[in-house]
């Protein structure tokens, strides 16, 4: 089994980007293959998938969403695919604050999640999802989060920037004081 690979982007498709390392190119179905950069070097967190007529590696670009991947493929009706995809549409902070507010219509919006799926996946995982680096945010933070993703800021700064922020104050207070910090 494999935790991380460290290499160098060498393709990038909708589906999922090869990593090089050492003269070896990894496929990697990745939930946001457009996040990476061409002829950077990453270290890419990897969960390796095998069954009759497939081996997959999985890539992500923190060990956090892996592990947010692997507890929801756990889930009966959840595939990798799935998976993948409600991983492209949120973030580690708004998807698992949803499930532990038990909010079963937010897992909704993402696709091939219906009422069922989304009702499974907060049965199956609220109060079970813990990670060191990310806690459960205010919906304050989680909406920061969300803006500074979409202003093409990456995950690493993002997440140094929201563990200094006051949760208590409103959002557009957070998102000035987080763009201030990232100014810096």
């Amino acid at each position: 089994m494999y935790s991380y690979i460290k290499g160098i982007i060498t393709e990038i498709t909708p589906n999922y980007v090869t990593l090089d390392n050492n003269g070896i190119g990894y496929k990697l179905l990745t939930p946001n293959p457009y996040n990476f950069i061409i002829d950077t070097e990453v270290v890419v967190y990897i969960y390796q998938k095998v069954s009759e007529d497939l081996i997959a590696l999985y890539g992500f670009k923190s060990s956090e969403q892996r592990d947010l991947f692997i507890k929801l493929i756990s889930v009966n009706g959840i595939g990798p695919k799935s998976a993948i995809a409600i991983l492209a549409s949120g973030t580690v902070g708004s998807i698992t604050k949803a499930i532990e507010d038990g909010d079963a219509k937010y897992l909704q919006k993402f696709p091939g999640i219906g009422p069922k799926a989304s009702q499974q996946i907060v049965l199956d995982l609220k109060g079970k999802i813990e990670f060191d680096n990310v806690s459960i945010h205010s919906q304050n933070i989680v909406e920061v989060e969300e803006a500074l993703i979409a202003l093409g800021y990456k995950t690493k700064e993002i997440e140094k920037v929201l563990k200094r922020l006051d949760p208590e104050k409103d959002t557009n207070d957070l998102i000035k004081d987080a763009l201030a910090m990232m100014l810096k």
